[in-house]
């Protein structure tokens, strides 16, 4: 035969050398060693349980209290327009002027004797003043200028926010008000992931995995773990973080009924919050450098906080940042602040993460697998602080579940889990 020809023996190609290649052959380097991806399965989950796991729940639905204080802003919409011949000069009394939109406060007589500044609706300040009188009937208030403002007219979309409180001499306490504490909700949901092999599967002697039971059981548990990340990132509940009732249960084709938990990114996109308490940024919000360091201001905004947060990312939400950190004439060097991204580190969690630095703190950036997708590009923002692993029933490895007469193993692998989470406006959603 010539160099190169080929005979074919019933179905075989044979090369000229007359040798069959074919995975008969015994030329496995490591015969039982199988590489394997995904090493960083669920990073999320992992943070998450190790900072805060709640078992022995005494309900798969359950309820968290939160509170809000009120101190952090306390303000209210001015309504009626005054003209500029009612406030002459200073210490003169005001006509009545309708409020609303009280935010951190109570609108009520417990106004009287509170010193506030007002705002035009473009933030800029025009007058402060004392509250001297409130009016039940319509919500208005007299005020007291402290400060001359012979030419000032109050405008309906003005607001005010209360600096503090000055009484007179000798006066009496002033009527006190309270807020009570917020309730949210969540469930916790059953997985379920099975193994199954035939018995004589089982038995069988094999190269690659000398076990399949074994290598199935593995690759099962890493399944299992991952659809709970899913689920505690992207799930939904009908009810979201509000309530629960029968009413609104799901049921499954033979009435079982069927929980779901909240994922937290669900229940960001949800919230729809708005101004300072924004919390869902689109990529036009976070475009470029500038804009990116004003949402960090939010980010941050709440205190006590550390000056590190953890940040789930997609591989693009990464690679955007490295991109900025190498770039340069980019709107970054522009602004004046560089684009600081540290050298990949490995948490002792067991997840690889860089930190990205910020004029407001600094962000852990941990690549999440279950980010991809229609999610590459996302970052998730969390606070540790209001977020935990419920767990009505413990992971648990149900081994040989079917009946005693089956040729073959079924193993189960379940738990009844969910996340919970408070504060929703702590936690922050971007895409960049």
């Amino acid at each position: 035969m010539a160099d190169g020809d080929t005979r074919v023996i019933g179905s075989k190609n044979l090369g000229s050398s007359g040798i069959l290649y074919n995975e008969r052959r015994d030329f496995y380097i490591r015969p039982n060693v199988v590489k394997e991806l995904w090493t960083d399965v669920t990073p999320f989950t992992t943070v998450v349980a190790n900072q805060a796991t709640m078992s022995g729940l005494a309900d798969p639905s359950f309820k968290m209290f939160e509170h809000r204080n009120p101190w952090v802003k306390q303000k209210f919409n001015l309504k009626t327009a005054v003209a500029n011949s009612a406030m002459p000069g200073k210490d003169v009394a005001s006509g009545d002027i309708a409020i609303d939109g009280a935010e951190g406060i109570q609108i009520g007589s417990n106004l009287i004797g509170l010193e506030i500044e007002v705002y035009s609706s473009a933030h800029a300040p025009k007058f402060r003043a004392i509250i001297t009188n409130y009016i039940a009937s319509g919500d208005k208030i007299n005020i007291k200028l402290l400060e001359a403002k012979g030419t000032l007219a109050i405008v309906n979309t003005d607001y005010a926010m209360v600096i503090g409180s000055a009484f007179g001499e000798g006066t009496n306490s002033p009527e006190a008000w309270s807020d009570d504490l917020s309730v949210v909700f969540n469930q916790c949901q059953i997985f379920k992931t099975p193994v199954e092999v035939t018995g004589t599967l089982l038995q069988a002697s094999l190269r690659g995995e000398s076990k399949e039971l074994a290598r199935l059981r593995d690759m099962k548990s890493q399944e299992h773990k991952i659809q709970k990340e899913r689920a505690f990132l992207f799930g939904q509940n009908y009810s979201g973080l509000s309530g629960f009732s029968d009413a609104e249960a799901i049921h499954d084709k033979d009435g079982n009924t069927v929980r779901t938990t909240m994922g937290i990114i669900p229940a960001i996109k949800s919230a729809g919050l708005t101004g300072d308490y924004k919390n869902y940024y689109s990529a036009s919000d976070v475009a470029d450098y500038s804009k990116f360091v004003d949402v960090m201001e939010r980010v941050f905004q709440y205190v006590p906080e550390s000056g590190l947060k953890r940040a789930f990312v997609g591989a693009g939400a990464l690679g955007h940042w490295s991109k900025m950190s190498s770039a340069s004439g980019t709107f970054a060097g522009d602004s004046g602040w560089t684009v600081n991204l540290g050298d990949m580190k490995r948490d002792a969690l067991g997840f690889n993460y860089r930190v990205l630095e910020t004029p407001h703190g600094a962000l852990q950036l941990i690549p999440t697998p279950s980010l991809r997708g229609p999610y590459n590009k996302t970052m998730l923002v969390v606070s540790d602080e209001n977020l935990f692993h419920a767990q009505y029933r413990k992971p648990q490895f149900q081994a040989s579940i079917q009946a005693n007469d089956y040729d073959g193993v079924k193993d189960q692998y379940m738990s009844d889990e969910g996340i919970g989470i408070s504060l929703v406006e702590s936690h922050f959603l971007m895409e960049v």
